[in-house]
Protein backbone atom coordinates (compact mmCIF):
# COMPACT_ATOMS: atom_id res chain seq x y z
CA UNK A 1 0.00 0.00 0.00
CA UNK A 2 2.73 2.66 1.09
CA UNK A 3 4.86 1.38 -2.59
CA UNK A 4 1.71 1.99 -4.53
CA UNK A 5 1.29 5.99 -2.67
CA UNK A 6 4.34 6.62 -3.63
CA UNK A 7 4.27 5.65 -7.10
CA UNK A 8 0.70 7.50 -7.15
CA UNK A 9 3.02 10.71 -5.77
CA UNK A 10 6.00 10.19 -8.37
CA UNK A 11 3.24 10.61 -11.06
CA UNK A 12 1.78 13.11 -9.80
CA UNK A 13 5.01 15.29 -9.37
CA UNK A 14 5.97 14.20 -12.76
CA UNK A 15 3.08 15.64 -14.21
CA UNK A 16 3.31 18.78 -12.65
CA UNK A 17 6.63 19.10 -13.62
CA UNK A 18 5.55 18.65 -17.01
CA UNK A 19 2.63 21.90 -16.68
CA UNK A 20 5.50 23.86 -15.20
CA UNK A 21 7.68 23.51 -17.72
CA UNK A 22 5.14 24.02 -20.07
CA UNK A 23 4.04 27.17 -19.36
CA UNK A 24 7.40 28.35 -18.35
CA UNK A 25 8.13 27.43 -22.22
CA UNK A 26 4.70 29.48 -23.21
CA UNK A 27 5.61 32.62 -21.16
CA UNK A 28 9.48 32.42 -23.13
CA UNK A 29 7.62 32.63 -25.76
CA UNK A 30 5.62 35.25 -25.43
CA UNK A 31 8.19 37.23 -23.77
CA UNK A 32 10.29 36.80 -27.31
CA UNK A 33 6.97 37.81 -28.82
CA UNK A 34 7.25 41.61 -27.78
CA UNK A 35 10.81 42.03 -27.28
CA UNK A 36 13.88 42.36 -30.11
CA UNK A 37 16.64 43.86 -30.41
CA UNK A 38 18.28 45.67 -34.02
CA UNK A 39 21.97 45.54 -32.67
CA UNK A 40 25.01 45.64 -34.14
CA UNK A 41 24.20 48.19 -37.14
CA UNK A 42 23.29 51.73 -36.82
CA UNK A 43 20.27 52.92 -37.65
CA UNK A 44 18.24 56.02 -38.77
CA UNK A 45 14.88 56.12 -36.87
CA UNK A 46 11.95 58.33 -38.07
CA UNK A 47 8.92 58.84 -36.99
CA UNK A 48 5.66 60.32 -38.50
CA UNK A 49 2.04 61.12 -38.26
CA UNK A 50 -0.88 59.85 -39.79
CA UNK A 51 -0.35 62.23 -42.44
CA UNK A 52 3.00 61.43 -43.31
CA UNK A 53 4.68 64.61 -42.34
CA UNK A 54 8.02 63.66 -40.40
CA UNK A 55 7.63 64.42 -36.74
CA UNK A 56 11.27 63.27 -35.27
CA UNK A 57 14.53 61.86 -36.39
CA UNK A 58 17.12 59.76 -34.33
CA UNK A 59 20.19 57.40 -35.28
CA UNK A 60 21.93 54.75 -32.92
CA UNK A 61 23.69 51.86 -32.86
CA UNK A 62 21.89 49.67 -30.22
CA UNK A 63 18.12 49.62 -31.08
CA UNK A 64 15.67 47.50 -29.21
CA UNK A 65 12.08 47.82 -29.44
CA UNK A 66 9.44 46.61 -26.49
CA UNK A 67 5.68 45.91 -26.88
CA UNK A 68 4.26 46.55 -23.13
CA UNK A 69 1.65 44.06 -22.73
CA UNK A 70 -1.73 44.60 -20.74
CA UNK A 71 -3.74 42.44 -19.02
CA UNK A 72 -7.49 41.31 -20.39
CA UNK A 73 -9.84 39.68 -19.34
CA UNK A 74 -12.31 36.82 -20.95
CA UNK A 75 -15.28 34.79 -20.23
CA UNK A 76 -15.11 31.19 -20.71
CA UNK A 77 -18.34 28.77 -22.13
CA UNK A 78 -18.94 28.39 -17.82
CA UNK A 79 -19.13 32.10 -17.43
CA UNK A 80 -15.68 31.97 -15.60
CA UNK A 81 -13.27 35.28 -16.00
CA UNK A 82 -10.13 34.38 -17.81
CA UNK A 83 -7.27 36.62 -17.89
CA UNK A 84 -5.09 36.99 -20.73
CA UNK A 85 -1.78 39.02 -22.16
CA UNK A 86 -2.31 41.22 -24.96
CA UNK A 87 -0.03 43.57 -26.47
CA UNK A 88 -1.27 47.38 -26.39
CA UNK A 89 -0.78 49.98 -29.05
CA UNK A 90 2.28 51.61 -27.28
CA UNK A 91 5.81 50.03 -28.01
CA UNK A 92 8.97 51.15 -26.26
CA UNK A 93 12.00 52.07 -28.44
CA UNK A 94 15.55 52.30 -26.63
CA UNK A 95 18.61 53.63 -28.72
CA UNK A 96 21.65 53.93 -26.69
CA UNK A 97 20.00 53.73 -23.54
CA UNK A 98 18.07 56.77 -23.90
CA UNK A 99 14.07 55.89 -24.32
CA UNK A 100 10.97 57.06 -26.70
CA UNK A 101 7.71 55.79 -25.76
CA UNK A 102 5.65 55.77 -29.14
CA UNK A 103 1.83 55.17 -29.63
CA UNK A 104 0.33 55.65 -32.77
CA UNK A 105 2.75 57.23 -34.59
CA UNK A 106 4.46 55.55 -38.01
CA UNK A 107 7.90 54.33 -37.10
CA UNK A 108 10.40 53.52 -39.70
CA UNK A 109 13.61 51.81 -38.92
CA UNK A 110 16.42 52.03 -41.49
CA UNK A 111 19.92 50.74 -41.49
CA UNK A 112 22.86 52.73 -42.92
CA UNK A 113 23.48 53.03 -46.17
CA UNK A 114 19.64 52.48 -47.75
CA UNK A 115 18.85 55.77 -49.08
CA UNK A 116 15.81 56.60 -50.46
CA UNK A 117 15.76 57.22 -54.07
CA UNK A 118 12.63 59.55 -53.37
CA UNK A 119 11.76 61.67 -50.28
CA UNK A 120 8.35 62.51 -50.98
CA UNK A 121 6.64 65.75 -49.76
CA UNK A 122 3.44 66.50 -49.00
CA UNK A 123 3.32 69.34 -51.73
CA UNK A 124 4.52 67.12 -54.52
CA UNK A 125 2.08 64.24 -53.82
CA UNK A 126 -1.09 66.84 -53.55
CA UNK A 127 -0.18 68.61 -56.54
CA UNK A 128 -0.43 65.19 -58.99
CA UNK A 129 -4.37 66.01 -59.32
CA UNK A 130 -6.92 62.94 -59.19
CA UNK A 131 -9.03 62.11 -55.93
CA UNK A 132 -6.17 62.74 -52.99
CA UNK A 133 -3.45 60.30 -52.49
CA UNK A 134 -5.63 57.62 -51.35
CA UNK A 135 -6.44 57.29 -55.23
CA UNK A 136 -3.98 54.73 -56.39
CA UNK A 137 -4.13 56.72 -60.10
CA UNK A 138 -2.49 59.40 -58.25
CA UNK A 139 -0.34 57.20 -56.67
CA UNK A 140 1.09 55.90 -60.22
CA UNK A 141 1.17 59.10 -61.72
CA UNK A 142 3.70 60.81 -58.66
CA UNK A 143 5.60 57.46 -58.86
CA UNK A 144 5.89 57.87 -62.96
CA UNK A 145 7.21 61.17 -62.08
CA UNK A 146 10.31 59.70 -60.59
CA UNK A 147 10.88 56.19 -62.72
CA UNK A 148 14.10 57.48 -64.31
CA UNK A 149 15.32 57.74 -60.40
CA UNK A 150 14.66 54.18 -59.82
CA UNK A 151 18.26 52.56 -60.44
CA UNK A 152 16.88 48.64 -60.01
CA UNK A 153 14.09 46.28 -60.58
CA UNK A 154 11.82 46.57 -58.18
CA UNK A 155 10.68 49.85 -56.28
CA UNK A 156 9.28 49.50 -52.38
CA UNK A 157 7.45 52.18 -51.24
CA UNK A 158 6.57 53.33 -47.67
CA UNK A 159 3.63 54.81 -46.97
CA UNK A 160 1.84 56.41 -43.63
CA UNK A 161 -1.39 54.24 -42.44
CA UNK A 162 -4.01 56.99 -44.36
CA UNK A 163 -1.40 56.30 -47.75
CA UNK A 164 0.31 58.96 -47.81
CA UNK A 165 3.92 57.95 -49.72
CA UNK A 166 6.79 59.02 -47.67
CA UNK A 167 9.89 57.29 -49.13
CA UNK A 168 10.78 55.34 -52.32
CA UNK A 169 13.65 52.66 -52.38
CA UNK A 170 15.01 50.54 -54.95
CA UNK A 171 16.40 47.13 -55.06
CA UNK A 172 16.93 44.24 -57.49
CA UNK A 173 16.75 42.02 -54.10
CA UNK A 174 13.47 42.65 -52.02
CA UNK A 175 11.80 40.74 -49.44
CA UNK A 176 9.47 40.88 -46.67
CA UNK A 177 9.32 38.97 -43.69
CA UNK A 178 7.44 39.35 -39.68
CA UNK A 179 10.04 39.07 -37.19
CA UNK A 180 9.14 36.43 -34.17
CA UNK A 181 11.31 38.84 -31.93
CA UNK A 182 9.37 42.18 -32.82
CA UNK A 183 6.47 43.32 -31.56
CA UNK A 184 3.76 44.16 -34.68
CA UNK A 185 6.43 44.99 -37.22
CA UNK A 186 7.71 44.20 -40.56
CA UNK A 187 10.75 43.44 -42.09
CA UNK A 188 11.76 44.44 -45.35
CA UNK A 189 15.12 43.52 -46.81
CA UNK A 190 16.47 45.58 -49.92
CA UNK A 191 19.90 44.29 -51.27
CA UNK A 192 20.82 43.15 -47.74
CA UNK A 193 19.94 46.37 -46.22
CA UNK A 194 17.22 46.15 -43.81
CA UNK A 195 14.28 48.66 -43.58
CA UNK A 196 11.52 47.90 -40.54
CA UNK A 197 8.50 49.28 -40.31
CA UNK A 198 5.82 50.06 -37.44
CA UNK A 199 2.41 51.19 -38.29
CA UNK A 200 3.08 51.61 -42.18
CA UNK A 201 1.64 50.18 -45.50
CA UNK A 202 3.70 49.34 -47.73
CA UNK A 203 4.20 48.29 -51.46
CA UNK A 204 6.64 46.10 -53.34
CA UNK A 205 6.28 47.29 -57.11
CA UNK A 206 8.04 45.76 -60.28
CA UNK A 207 9.57 48.42 -61.79
CA UNK A 208 7.89 47.68 -65.30
CA UNK A 209 4.71 48.69 -64.02
CA UNK A 210 5.80 51.77 -63.65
Amino acid sequence: MQKKKKRIFAVLLSAILVVALTGCSKLGSIINEIHGSLIGNNYIVYTYDNYGNQTLKTSGKKISITGNKIETVSYDSDGRAVTGYDLSSVITITIDGKEIESCGDTCVFVQNGLEPEVDFSLDEVNSSGGNGITDNAALARVLNRYKNDFGKSRVVVIKSQLGQPIAAFSGDNVYWEIPDDLPKMTKLMVDGKALYIHRANYQIIDKDLL
